[in-house]
């Protein structure tokens, strides 16, 4: 499903968009079932093989400054490629990292060095620590505190689904002040793995076969210098939101990818697959199923799009945040159902591991629940539109 002609891109941006495509067609998709037969893991070696090509091809960090030394993508340009990513089963995409971009106008100098530039050159690797066993989609709801002592502060808390834990060297760590004139505001820290107290709990299994973990880590009067704290105490759940708007996003983004892998794939199965001779594309319950997801597809592409452009023309951020619950709330569902009905589709092999609509169903359902679920992506929506109205948000 060539993309060319359909959209209006500059030169650049088609560049960019194929540059990302044979990326993941050469490099990536070859090693999906190995990858799913090895517990998510490919040799060392492909990895950091991968790496270093997706480096030399200027998409890691393609969201930071290229002062910074990363690619300076648009938004635009981002999305691209994320929706290429999307199309790899197994998180073999996440060697394109992309590290903080709110990070570098809110640090200080020393923490630009310190933390987030050896992060674009590849040398260092973050992890966010937000999520707790009561606090999810309510993330003011965390009971993480950061008391201040001396000239730093002793974290304390556990928290849960702290992605590439595994693979970080740092944390980013959002806690509640316990004491202060912001007692019972956000904040977010700095925290090397290795600062005594930050101890691993447990690597839970999950239904995606992934060589990120998602850890529960316990943080047990952790003490860092005040020299860790991000911006200033009660900025904390702010960088979040700016977080959580990038990652809504790229999300949709990769969800659009992802179906149209599965639409692909599943088209030239059924044009193959003969049942009651004739190839089962011909029937119509198959035909219909395609037909709807490729209407899906083609909405959500085109709201991720245009999201991605009104970033980058600076739309009001009120705006950007209730869009990218659409987006991701649009891509994602859509993408579910895509990658069920190509289970159907492929029948008895769709339940294959080997098979990518397998894994895309399995895959897939995350997206539904990090970041915000689709629940909270509709509270989002809804008390925008009170706010804002319909021509506003979707005009």
């Amino acid at each position: 499903m060539s993309q060319a002609g359909t959209y209006p891109m500059s030169e650049e941006d088609r560049r960019i968009q194929e540059i990302a495509r044979r990326f993941v067609d050469e490099e990536l998709i070859p090693w999906e079932v190995h990858a799913e037969e090895h517990g998510g893991r490919i040799p060392e070696e492909v990895r950091e093989r991968h790496r270093r090509r997706a480096m030399e091809l200027g998409l890691y960090a393609m969201n930071m400054p290229k002062e910074l030394g990363g690619g300076g993508f648009t938004t635009f340009q981002q999305v691209l490629v994320s929706e290429q990513l999307g199309r790899a089963t197994n998180a073999l995409g996440w060697c394109v990292h992309t590290p903080p971009s709110w990070a570098p106008e809110v640090v200080t100098p020393e923490q630009l060095e310190r933390w987030i530039v050896p992060t674009i050159r590849g040398e260092r690797h973050e992890c966010y620590a937000i999520t707790e066993e009561g606090a999810g989609s309510d993330v003011d709801a965390i009971a993480a505190t950061a008391r201040r002592e001396g000239d730093g502060y002793v974290l304390n808390g556990t928290k849960w689904h702290v992605t590439s834990f595994n693979h970080a060297d740092y944390c980013f760590f959002q806690a509640k002040l316990a004491d202060g004139p912001h007692a019972g505001e956000h904040a977010m820290f700095f925290v090397d793995k290795d600062t005594p107290g930050v101890r691993l709990v447990r690597e839970p299994a999950y239904s995606h076969t992934f060589p990120d973990s998602h850890a529960i880590v316990a943080f047990e009067d952790v003490w860092v210098p005040a020299s860790n704290l991000i911006g200033e105490e009660g900025d904390g759940l702010a960088f979040t939101y700016a977080w959580f708007r990038y990652e809504r996003l790229m999300i949709a983004a990769r969800c659009c990818g992802a179906a149209e892998r599965l639409i692909e794939e599943a088209t030239a199965f059924a044009k193959e697959r003969v049942q009651f001779g004739r190839p089962i594309i011909e029937h119509q319950a198959v035909a219909h199923m395609l037909a709807d997801s490729l209407t899906e597809l083609w909405a959500a592409r085109l709201m991720t799009y245009e999201l991605a452009k009104d970033v980058d023309r600076g739309v009001d951020v009120k705006v950007q945040h209730a869009r990218c619950s659409m987006a991701k709330l649009s891509a994602s569902e859509m993408a579910n159902r895509v990658a069920d009905r190509a289970v159907q589709i492929f029948g008895g092999r769709g339940y294959m591991r080997e098979n990518v609509a397998e894994r895309f169903y399995r895959e897939l359902r995350v997206d539904r629940i990090w970041e915000g679920t689709s629940e909270i992506q509709r509270n989002i929506i809804a008390d925008q539109l009170a706010k804002r109205g319909v021509r506003t948000l979707a005009g």
